[in-house]
């Protein structure tokens, strides 16, 4: 009776694997195999998708462009952007010339048979050649809009992750302050901050922060303080959403620091909006920068920037309007492109986009 009640596939259960009886697979089989999808990270398979994003593709290479343009141009250009031709020699011949136009001297120059390089856009008002402003303007708008959004990506994603990670009391605590810092006009925080510093640094900056100025240092200074508090809102949604899953339980249970939680798991996992929010931040810095220069109370004279040149070409609208729609133009396809390279960059992120 007790051998009955031995199970009837002990055999079968235990049994080994005669490789001699394995069969080589055969051609067909193999390219079938061979023509299965490969693995992809979802990084990897969201830029595909925005590589096939055909306008945020072009978009992407006119920034890329750009950004060469102004690294590498001023490095070549014999001009610089504060240099007034024919000032040793009194020429007021430089002075407002037209799109491949030339100098006095140039002109001899060219006579004699030597290469001068053309002043493709002209100069201004002072003999400054126009080309090499742009250029530099649009280096400094650039600049800007790049540091104002990294800044405000360290302290919103620091204050953000704290605030979802910790919860309770300390979020509702940080939570009010944001609403608080919220609730401040940005506009007019700027203009005070830039009126207060350019009389407090207005001897002691030295360097490149005096050619920025007191007021370029406010705006670092207001995009530090007043803009961060979309990016730590949006993070702390992400993070509330993403720390009672179980990985993060996992993570718990083995002992993982709190910080290690935060930057080794929670801040990956919410990595694709972070790069969007970035994305779309960098142009909405660019043009509140050059909307501030136009109105003078960007950078310090002679460093250009494309709101200083387009304010500064008022004046001889009608006679010059090429120094208007220029920087115009720069700042046009700059904002332009970025926020469609953000609008890719969203689409190519959605997971209910995936196929």
């Amino acid at each position: 009776m007790e051998e009955n009640k031995k199970p009837k596939f002990k055999n079968v259960l235990s049994f080994q694997i005669d490789t001699s009886k394995l069969i080589p697979a055969s051609d067909e089989e193999k390219q079938q195999v061979s023509r299965m999808r490969e693995s992809r990270t979802f990084f990897r398979d969201a830029m595909r998708r925005f590589v096939k994003n055909k306008v945020a593709l072009v978009c992407s290479v006119i920034i890329i462009l750009i950004i060469l343009s102004v690294i590498i141009l001023p490095m070549v250009w014999p001009y610089k952007y504060s240099q007034q031709l024919g000032i040793k020699d009194s020429d007021a011949s430089y002075n407002n010339l037209a799109p491949f136009e030339y100098g006095a001297t140039e002109k001899a120059k060219m006579e004699a048979g030597e290469f001068v390089f053309p002043h493709i856009f002209g100069t201004d008002s002072v003999g400054r050649d126009y080309f090499i402003r742009v250029v530099y303007g649009t280096r400094v708008s650039l600049g800007v809009g790049f540091f104002a959004a990294l800044l405000v990506l360290i302290i919103g994603l620091v204050y953000g992750s704290i605030s979802g990670y910790v919860g309770g009391k300390v979020d509702i605590v940080m939570m009010r302050v944001v609403d608080i810092i919220y609730s401040l006009p940005d506009m007019l925080m700027i203009i005070l901050l830039s009126v207060v510093l350019n009389k407090v640094f207005e001897k002691s900056l030295t360097g490149v922060l005096a050619n920025l100025g007191g007021n370029m240092i406010s705006l670092f200074l207001v995009f530090g303080l007043l803009y961060w508090v979309g990016m730590a809102r949006l993070i702390r949604g992400q993070i509330l959403s993403l720390k009672n899953q179980e990985y993060i339980l996992a993570a718990k249970s083995i002992g993982a620091s709190s910080g290690r939680i935060i930057f080794k798991h929670l801040i990956p996992n919410c990595m694709s909006v972070i790069i969007i929010t970035m994305a779309l931040q960098i142009p909405s810095a660019i043009f509140t920068e050059s909307f501030l220069s136009f109105l003078g109370l960007g950078v310090n004279a002679p460093m250009p920037s494309l709101g200083s040149l387009a304010s500064a070409a008022r004046g001889g609208i009608f006679s010059y309007p090429h120094r208007l729609l220029i920087p115009s133009l720069v700042i046009f396809l700059i904002v332009l492109s970025l926020n469609l390279i953000g609008d890719g960059l969203r689409d190519a992120f959605d997971p209910k986009l995936k196929k």
